[in-house]
């Protein structure tokens, strides 16, 4: 399972009933890609000698970690290279042609034609300013006889082939009208206008709740066999492409370290790093949660929550003309405590409600009913120092690190903000406390100096942790705290909050939609459906025994992982500096 193995592909019996090169639909020899910048010596070679064959009507699926070249590999063979960007030897054939320093025009003239291209995230993909029926229309062939009656019944016919519910009242919709899931419909809808042979989805599904991550693959395989598709479905965790693709690569910094039949490189895998990867997916981690909850303590109630939400409920109205308010529930009567040194998780599918039921419960939004209670005391009614101190220590970590962070200060700015309002750190004092708060989390002191755009996405998710415990806090709501990080990051990060709730005794509420990582952190998990709690109890027992039924469609896509032996967990401190 090499790279030279997967080059030649294709089963022995296939080869045997003389299948041709005009089978091949993407041949890739030896490519190699150069980007220009100011680096000593001239261009660096950022992918190195690639190679690979992707048969007609095949899946074909590439991982790797941010920055291993997956999702430069597919932009070389969509010739979307950004500027700074050439390919500088080897060979790229699309369709029997050779492409690998082909013109714009005949990029453009094979986009036309033959190849989609679906990208990692539908709202920077879809143009804000336009609706659903326009940017469909847009990506319609041209050269033909149109009208927008005519151009009308297309779009809806490529909106019902994605599965989009409602196609004809999304046709005047805006991008920021529509839940992830169905904005990612639309781009496959786009990607698919022009009857492509060839479909390349960049991280189709990252950040979309399992229940639709689901049914975006689903969708693509689907289309793959009716529309006799070949798809090439780019990823950083295995679990997506295990049962979706005939042949994977697995890359790291720029090369291909380990390919070959999907079934050969999941079961036995010969790369260590294939086997990291497969050691950090949602259900390996799952499977080994007795590691880091051994000596937990026993949450039978006795302690005063730190937290406690009251039936609260949420509700946002839309007017639809003037008199007419129309209310939709959020968050519906919904009870949850976090008690000290515990983590508690809740899980839920995109619109379930438990981002507001975080933001209700760190103050950044106020109930319509209910009581939220810190320690005991109504945080509502309780006084101004009661609300000071639950300020004070209850902090939340974000979901998008890079938003989260003001990219005109310093790393020592966002971690000390809480403490000293955006200003830099200008005692020896403040320098220390920043500096020991970055060392806790596992990033280098030094990094004080930094800036937010010279971080990789795990070290920012670091600083993100880094800037809620710079105030000692009791309880940290973490909101989605991995759903955008690579498998391998997203571990390291699981790690650390399970070393600081160790040491320190901080507790900790975390959201999420992915039932692996809330079975490997958490005591235990409230699963929200609908702006309710649906079930709620001990996480194995909601993971081995759902009682809901929406729970246990939750939990079917929570797989085992069918590798051998486990690889040796990670350090306690699981504190990388380069992750």
């Amino acid at each position: 399972m090499t790279n030279d193995t997967i080059t030649d592909s294709a089963p022995a019996d296939d080869r045997a009933r003389g299948h041709s090169a005009t089978d091949e639909a993407i041949v890739v020899r030896d490519l190699r890609v150069d980007v220009r910048g100011h680096f000593a010596g001239g261009p660096r070679t950022v992918l190195h000698d690639i190679s690979f064959t992707v048969r007609s009507g095949a899946s074909f699926g590439i991982v790797g970690e941010s920055g291993s070249g997956k999702t430069l590999t597919t932009r070389a063979l969509a010739g979307l290279l950004p500027s700074a960007a050439a390919v500088s030897g080897g060979s790229i054939r699309v369709l029997g042609e050779e492409y690998a320093n082909a013109s714009a025009d005949r990029w453009r003239e094979l986009h036309q034609r033959s190849v989609g291209v679906v990208f990692q995230n539908p709202m920077t993909s879809l143009n804000p300013r336009m609706t659903v029926f326009a940017q469909l229309r847009e990506a319609l062939p041209s050269g033909r006889s149109r009208g927008r009656t005519t151009d009308a019944r297309r779009v809806l016919e490529l909106l019902d082939s994605v599965r989009v519910p409602a196609a004809a009242e999304r046709l005047r919709q805006y991008p920021h009208e529509l839940s992830g899931g169905i904005a990612q419909r639309v781009a496959i809808a786009m990607s698919l206008a022009r009857n492509p042979s060839i479909l390349i989805a960049d991280e189709p599904t990252t950040a979309l709740d399992a229940t639709t991550q689901t049914q975006v693959l689903d969708l693509l395989d689907e289309l793959r066999t009716s529309n006799a598709l070949t798809v090439v479905l780019v990823s950083h965790d295995l679990d997506v492409v295990r049962d979706r693709c005939d042949h994977v690569a697995v890359m790291r910094a720029g090369e291909i370290v380990e390919s070959g039949t999907t079934a050969a490189v999941v079961t036995a895998p010969t790369a260590p790093y294939t086997r990291e990867l497969l050691a950090s997916t949602p259900a390996a981690l799952t499977s080994r949660r007795d590691r880091h909850t051994a000596g937990h303590r026993d949450f039978g109630g006795k302690d005063t929550p730190v937290l406690e939400l009251t039936d609260v409920s949420k509700s946002f109205g839309r007017a639809r003309r003037r008199g007419d308010r129309t209310q939709t529930w959020a968050v519906d009567e919904v009870s949850l405590a976090v008690r000290p040194g515990e983590i508690v998780g809740l899980v839920g599918e995109s619109g379930s409600g438990k981002t507001t039921t975080a933001r209700i419960a760190i103050g950044l939004v106020e109930p319509d009913r209910g009581e939220v209670r810190y320690d005991g005391v109504p945080v509502r009614g309780g006084g101004r120092d009661a609300r000071a101190q639950w300020r004070n220590k209850v902090q939340f970590v974000f979901q998008d690190s890079y938003s989260a962070l003001n990219p005109r200060y310093t790393v020592g700015q966002c971690v000390l903000e809480p403490l000293l309002g955006g200003r830099r750190p200008s005692t020896d004092d403040e320098r220390e406390r920043a500096r020991r708060v970055l060392t806790e989390v596992g990033l280098d002191p030094d990094f004080t100096d930094r800036r937010p755009h010279q971080l990789s996405g795990g070290e920012r998710q670091r600083v993100g942790i880094a800037r809620a415990l710079v105030k000692q806090p009791r309880l940290i709501i973490a909101d989605e705290p991995v759903s955008a990080l690579d498998v391998t990051v997203q571990r390291k990060i699981l790690d650390l909050i399970v070393e600081l709730n160790r040491k320190s005794g901080t507790a900790f509420l975390v959201i999420s939609h992915d039932l692996g990582v809330i079975g490997y952190l958490c005591d235990r998990v409230a699963v929200m459906q609908d702006g309710r709690i649906v079930e709620h109890g001990p996480v194995d027992d909601v993971l081995r025994n759902p009682r809901a039924d929406f729970t246990r469609q939750l939990t079917s896509g929570l797989r085992r992982p069918p590798h051998g032996p486990e690889p040796d967990p990670l350090p306690s401190a699981a504190v990388d500096v380069t992750s």
